[in-house]
């Protein structure tokens, strides 16, 4: 048996046990939230009422129905790009089209991310259009939906298409250190996208108001200046003009931070809650769980692509995910491409690593919250998150271990009350 005809083998083993972890996974948090449909958990009785409940339950598992239909094409499709030959096709009519170089290279990733977008299209339409809307969160018309979809692709487009061209560059004049090269250029990247989304990359899809409630701003200054935090100033995004759903976050690096509110928050919390919940916020921030994550995430970005470095010259790597190398023309897009599809099934069991350290943020910054605000007020704007959110409180432990960045509504607001 040639290594060739064994990474193939691993490679759908792989595969097969992703998908039968996930549908499993999925399986059991679809009968968990079934079972308890019909009961408020005791804990929220008071809080909750039964029709509130049911909804947030059939929500949930409207949501769980579709993703066995993303599961399903996910496979099949990454099946089809690569044992089944489609990325090999797409190459060799690249090719003969445009014959060998970075044009050639540059326009296969592209088709490539722009063919699986569209595959994926009908899932998306019927999750906003008839899941979204059925249940009431759903804000979009059809034509607002196309238009974020066409200004998401050209802002990929105007970004990607130099950092993509670099990348390849280097794989291909960098020598055997083109990655740790292409690192570099990567987390400057990513932070210079993090540095300009707030004044030029969000405001292409949203409107962002200054904070003129004059009550919570005063109430948000002093909570600043109780922490010793300082931004760029507080903002309101017109969050309903999509959706329902509402949240609260940062965006920016160093002084061009800005604290972001939904308008839909704002109508569903009280000044003191709204203080709690940025206390929360906040507590990220201060307990440096962001830069923290941006860290590991540099730190896994330089392993991913010291791997690639070295799998792309192996020709094994290429033939046995159904590809054949070019002899006389560079691979590097047909590497990037391929390790792109092998990744996530490596690292998808690390999953309940991050899930686990994402759950004890939050309950650090919940910690945070209560020591800066009100934890009863922090405790209330949960429940009303929860309520009008439409999340489920009786979710799957295993499901939760596994999945969840948060942590279940009983034991976040059992710490609360303690």
């Amino acid at each position: 048996m040639n290594i060739s005809f064994s990474f193939t083998l691993a490679f759908a083993g792989m595969l097969l046990l992703n998908l039968g972890l996930k549908l499993w996974l999925a399986n059991r948090q679809i009968r968990h939230v079934a079972t308890h449909r019909n009961e408020v958990p005791a804990a929220f009785k008071e809080a909750i009422d039964l029709p509130t409940h049911q909804k947030a339950a059939d929500y949930t598992l409207s949501k769980l129905r579709l993703g066995h239909w993303d599961l399903a094409i996910d496979a099949l499709l990454l099946l089809a790009w690569t044992l089944m030959g489609g990325l090999s096709l797409l190459d060799g009519w690249l090719s003969e089209v445009l014959g060998s170089g970075m044009l050639q290279q540059l326009a296969l990733v592209a088709s490539f991310m722009l063919i699986s977008g569209l595959i994926n299209l009908p899932l998306s339409y019927v999750q906003t259009f008839k899941i979204e809307q059925h249940y009431g969160f759903n804000k979009m018309t059809v034509g607002l939906w196309f238009s974020d979809m066409l200004k998401g692709m050209a802002v990929g487009a105007i970004l990607g298409l130099p950092l993509l061209w670099a990348v390849l560059f280097l794989m291909e004049t960098g020598g055997q250190a083109w990655w740790l090269m292409a690192w570099g250029l990567l987390v400057a990247y990513q932070l210079f996208v993090m540095w300009i989304a707030p004044h030029f990359i969000m405001p292409l899809f949203n409107t962002f108001q200054p904070l003129d409630d004059a009550q919570l701003k005063a109430r948000v200054d002093a909570l600043m200046q109780r922490t010793g935090f300082k931004s760029d100033g507080f903002f309101v995004m017109d969050g309903s003009r999509r959706s329902a759903h509402s949240n609260a976050f940062f965006t920016g690096l160093g002084k061009q931070k800005r604290v972001v509110f939904f308008d839909t928050l704002l109508k569903q919390l009280s000044p003191t809650e709204m203080e709690a919940v940025l206390a929360h916020e906040l507590g990220h921030a201060k307990l440096n769980h962001i830069p923290k994550s941006l860290l590991r995430s540099f730190w896994v970005t330089l392993l991913g692509l010291a791997a690639l470095g070295w799998l792309s010259t192996q020709t094994w790597f290429y033939t046995g995910l159904g590809v054949q190398p070019h002899l006389t023309a560079s691979n590097a897009a047909l590497a990037l491409l391929l390790f792109m599809q092998v990744v996530p099934l490596l690292t998808f069991i690390t999953t309940p690593l991050r899930a686990a350290r994402s759950r004890k943020h939050e309950f650090e910054a919940d910690a945070f919250a209560c020591e800066h605000a009100s934890g009863k007020d922090l405790q209330q704007a949960l429940i009303k998150l929860y309520k009008d959110n439409a999340s489920t409180l009786t979710p799957d432990p295993l499901f939760v271990a596994f999945y969840h960045s948060h942590p279940p509504a009983s034991q976040r607001l059992a710490r609360l009350t303690t």
